[in-house]
Parts: C-alpha cells; structure tokens; sequence
C-alpha cells in the first residue's frame, strides 16, 4: 500500500478519537504524578497529542495555578486527571470549569453520577475509566462521553486483566462512545491493532517520561532507559483484610520499604487505631511521597519507580514531538507493509 494511502486509512481508523480530543493524532499522554506538568502535557498537545495534567495530590490552588501555566504554553486542547478519592474533588472540579478545561478524566476509583454530571453541565467533556465490561456499561449509563481501558501492563495504580484481554472484552460491546486503550503501549503497530478492534485511540504513559520536556529528574530517566520489560513488577498484598491497589514499578529499596508500610498500616487498623479508609489514604500519601521522591529529587534508590512493561522499549531521551512523529511513521509503515503482502 503507497505510504499516502496507508496515511489516510490510519487517519480514519482514528478519527472518532480525534475529533472527541480535538487533536491531530488520537494518542494521549497518560496522566503521571510529578511527570505529567505544563512542560510534557503542552509538548505532548503542541505536538499533535493529547497531553492530560495529573493532578494528583495537588490543592485547588496549584491545580488552578497549573492549568493557567499550560494554557499559556499551548493553544491546543488537553486535559486534566482528577482523582475520585480526592478530598476536594468538588473544588478540583469548580476549578476546572472556572479555567474552561475542555476535557477532564476522572481516575482512581469510580466516579459519582454527580460528579459526572457535574462536569458535563459545565460542558466539558468527561472520560473515566473502566476495568471490566460491566462497569463499562456502567460508566456509559451514568454519562462518560468517553472511556479508557486500561490494562495491568501499565505502570503505577493498576488492575489485575492484561490490555489484550480487556480490549477483547470490552471492544466489541461499547460503541456508545470513544474509548482508548491504555496499558504496555510502546509502538505504533500496537496502536494500529487497538485502532483496528474497534479503540478510538491509545493512552501512552511510560512512552513519555524520558522526553526531552519531561521535569524528570535524570536519574529517573537513566533507570528507565536501563531497565527491561520484567524490571516493572506490581506491589504485593501484604494483608488480605487491608486491600490497597498494586502498583507496578520498578523494583529497588522503594519497593521494600512500601512492604513495610502495609504491614505497619494494616497493624493499626487491626488495633482500632485507625479506621480501614484513612489508612488506604496513608498509603496513597506514601506512593505520593515516594513517587517525588524519585521524579523530582532523583533518589531512585529509595523513591518510586512507576513504571508500566514498555519500560523496557525506552532506549533514550528523546523530544516529544520525535515520539510522537515515530509512533505515527510505525503504525503507517505497519499498514503499508501489510498492504504490500496483500499485494496493494
């Protein structure tokens, strides 16, 4: 298949995903703790991406501050990641709709129908996750305009099904509304094989941590660059009784330490110390600590290295607009030579 023609099949496979972001490409920027900043998200949009500001752990104030400062690195859309658990979720949201955020991602948890409802009123555009079909029809019922699956190849906070099995599940029956496939996403052939089972488009996050515009410290990138797809291992459930969601990251000292952490936690709750909720929250407040600790002071011994199997495909810093132009030239280059064996 000539290369122009390969262009514009790749051009409708994902144009649904396109026009929903408002993007040139349907490739978004995973929403990374202490990663995902004005610097990466304004790259990743300027560059014909998604790019998706991970709020995190952030106050109104610096969340406001943050997308202020975006907007004022791009005239391109992109979007904010709130997650569910968040004690001010409502004020995160006022705050949303004040600056005109034209998409917003509601992560870690499921999402209320307030909430939901909430944000699309202001009209803006909704995404949330979903991890099985059911809660996929779900989402659909209680009003996402659009949907990312994603799978336990991923890299921090993730569920237990592979990308593969959960696009195979979920694909076929969700036709509602856009969804983006999410999770050991690396190469643009993948990218085409989510597009062609029916994905709208695909969610890269560890793809974008060594670019050039990430705030990464250089030592986080370093360990990156170094390590491979079986480096990247999820947490272990210490305590059956104190359920907290695995997290896939690189193994060090971090590692260990978070080991204890849960033992410690699950401790206090057995005693009555602490209820069962607030010391989840603790946990989630130290992947946050650890998790800076890394990315931003480079102590990659001690701090966390999230990050998801296609780690091991990051061979080098690289500017986000070269990624972004080399996972295009991959899926083109793949729907090219397939047309040529199908003698195109």
């Amino acid at each position: 298949m000539p290369r122009k023609n390969a262009e514009e099949s790749l051009s409708a496979l994902w144009q649904r995903g396109c026009n929903f972001l408002g993007s040139r490409t349907a490739i978004l920027g995973g929403a990374m703790s202490w990663v995902s900043d004005r610097n990466l998200v304004s790259a990743i949009s300027n560059a014909g991406g998604f790019g998706v500001i991970a709020c995190g752990a952030m106050t109104p104030e610096l969340l406001k501050v943050e997308i202020a400062e975006t907007q004022a690195m791009t005239n391109k859309p992109f979007g904010v990641n709130l997650i569910t658990m968040h004690p001010d979720l409502e004020l995160l949201i006022n705050v949303c709709i004040k600056a005109k955020v034209t998409h917003v991602v509601l992560a870690g948890g499921l999402p209320s129908v307030g909430s939901i409802t909430k944000i699309k009123e202001a009209g803006i555009k909704t995404i949330c996750f979903a991890p099985a079909l059911a809660l996929a029809k779900r989402m659909v019922k209680n009003g996402a305009d659009a949907l990312i699956i994603e799978g336990a190849e991923a890299g921090g906070h993730i569920g237990p099904v592979a990308t593969s099995v959960l696009a195979q599940e979920i694909l076929p029956h969700i036709t509602d509304v856009p969804i983006f496939v999410a999770g050991g996403i690396s190469r643009g052939e993948a990218i085409i094989s989510y597009l062609e089972m029916g994905a709208s488009g695909c969610q890269l996050g560890t793809r974008f941590v060594c670019a050039n515009e990430s705030i990464a410290h250089p030592e986080f990138k370093k360990a990156f660059i170094r390590a491979n797809a079986r480096d990247a291992v999820p947490t272990v459930q210490i305590d059956p009784k104190f359920q907290v969601i695995p997290v896939r990251a690189l193994v060090n000292e971090g590692t260990k330490r978070f080991s204890e952490a849960q033992r410690e936690a699950a401790g206090r709750v057995e005693r009555g110390e602490v209820e069962l909720k607030d010391a989840q929250l603790e946990i989630e407040h130290f992947w946050a600590g650890a998790l800076k600790r890394a990315v931003i002071d480079g102590d990659v011994k001690n701090g966390s290295l999230m990050a998801g199997q296609s780690v091991g495909m990051v061979k080098a810093e690289q500017a986000t607009q070269d990624i972004i132009s080399e996972l295009v030239d991959q899926a083109v280059q793949s729907l090219s030579n397939r047309g040529r064996n199908n003698g195109l």
